[in-house]
């Protein structure tokens, strides 16, 4: 049961990985950024539950705890997108291309992915460690749907950060600030779906509308069109689709 719940939320995302070859073998180095904004979030939580030992004071510093941790992952993203700027600079420097090696749009999902991947492995696993018992959910009168319902959110926050990738560094090179701020705002928005929990279809449904309005966002951004759109689907122009990929 544990593995299908496992399926369920990165199946998908290793199904996508596995066609995009050589970039994904990167991905370590931008999920590295993730992980660090995750210390710092726990460090200053780690703090505040020594310093507010009231229960109620707790609770309401989670709410604080949830949005500065996104603050501060926004944060690592844009810190990310600058590493890679100049890091391309340099390359451009040593090898004399007028091009870069790697375009924007490959760094933006590769970063999203793996920003996405290491937050849904450190969600999921907690909760799976926790299926292990002692105890069952959902005997005291809480839905029995709590696992599965997690996965679903799990899948659902690393298809967003490989959208908010995509429109992030996007935004960044373009210098749409208003776009910045609305990625961030959304991130926020998710986050704090999670709040209306056990309620799940008062948090999941909204989760997959924002998530759906971001697909459709970041495949304009990556210069998706309608035309290109149909032509994947029905595979009507071969040589299209050769020289696209």
């Amino acid at each position: 049961m544990r593995l299908r719940y496992l399926c369920c939320s990165l199946a998908p995302l290793l199904a996508t990985s596995l066609g995009l070859g050589s970039p994904i073998c990167q991905w370590t180095s931008r999920a590295f950024f993730w992980l660090v904004s995750l210390l710092l979030s726990s460090l200053v939580w780690f703090i505040a539950v020594h310093i507010w030992t009231d229960v109620n004071t707790q609770k309401r510093f989670l709410i604080f705890g949830v949005m500065f941790s996104v603050l501060l992952q926004e944060t690592f993203r844009f810190a990310y997108y600058r590493l890679l700027k100049k890091a391309n600079k340099g390359l451009m420097t040593i090898s004399q291309e007028e091009t870069m090696p790697i375009s924007i749009g490959q760094l933006s999902y590769v970063s999203g992915l793996g920003f996405g991947i290491m937050s849904g492995v450190f969600s999921l696993v907690n909760i799976l460690s926790d299926s292990l018992g002692p105890g069952t959910i959902g005997i005291h009168g809480d839905s029995p749907q709590f696992f599965l319902a997690s996965a679903f959110m799990t899948l659902a926050m690393i298809l967003l950060h490989i959208f908010w990738g995509v429109v992030f560094f996007d935004a960044c090179e373009k210098k749409k600030w208003w776009a910045l701020v609305l990625v961030i705002i959304s991130h926020l928005l998710v986050s704090g779906l999670t709040f209306l929990n056990p309620q799940y279809e008062r948090s999941l449904l909204p989760c997959y509308a924002i998530l759906l309005l971001m697909a459709v966002w970041a495949f304009f951004t990556a210069g998706g069109s309608f035309r290109n759109l149909k032509l994947c689907l029905t595979c009507l122009d071969q040589d299209f689709l050769l020289t696209s990929q």
